[in-house]
């Protein structure tokens, strides 16, 4: 003789079933942003055609050389971008062994999103427009390039990609326009390239 409850249990594990699988769709489904999120943020890039992604910087570049700026591109920028800052320094000053200091080697800010690359060796006045100029630690203006005193140093060149446009900082230490970005990062890309004196 069948249980008179058997039906009601039976009922009762289809609707918890049922339960099971709606949740897990619905986790699934909700997880898709995140994860597109994610990948939005991850695509942003920097190169150089000058020296490859934890290469050797080529001395052109630095001060036993032409002591020209490298050629930096990059992909993947978010769309509600308007503006880029790049900051370019050396973590590792003065000594990779016993280090004391991070040595910055080149400001910029307000780079416009349109623009794709800035070119090798660039001048001031080949730069893109808008583009403004903030303090190295020479206490000047422009690119500065590797010039260790002693040991490899790491040379981190950082672009941010930023939701605002900012005003006139008036030439800006790094520290100056880090304070000034706060709140409108939107993503960040970093290539290392290193470099020790030959002499």
């Amino acid at each position: 003789m069948r249980h008179p409850c058997s039906c009601d249990v039976r009922t009762w594990v289809a609707g918890v079933l049922a339960l099971l699988v709606a949740l897990s769709s619905m986790a699934t489904e909700g997880s898709a942003p995140l994860t597109n999120r994610k990948e939005n943020v991850m695509s942003f890039a920097l190169h150089s055609g000058s020296f490859m992604a934890n290469g050797t910087i080529p001395s052109r570049l630095t001060c036993e050389g032409q002591n020209i700026s490298p050629q930096l591109s990059w992909t993947g920028l978010p769309p509600n971008t308007k503006s880029l800052a790049l900051i370019v320094d050396d973590p590792d000053a003065p000594d990779p062994a016993a280090p004391r200091m991070t040595w910055v080697h080149w400001v910029l800010y307000n780079i416009p999103p349109g623009a794709a690359n800035l070119p090798e060796g660039v001048a001031v006045k080949d730069l893109p427009p808008g583009i403004r100029e903030g303090l190295n630690d020479w206490q000047h203006t422009g690119y500065g390039g590797p010039c260790p005193p002693v040991g490899k140093h790491r040379y981190i060149h950082k672009l941010f990609a930023l939701d605002v446009v900012l005003p006139d900082l008036q030439r800006p230490t790094k520290t100056a326009l880090e304070k000034a970005m706060e709140g409108h990062v939107v993503a960040r890309a970093e290539l290392i390239g290193y470099y020790q004196r030959r002499r």
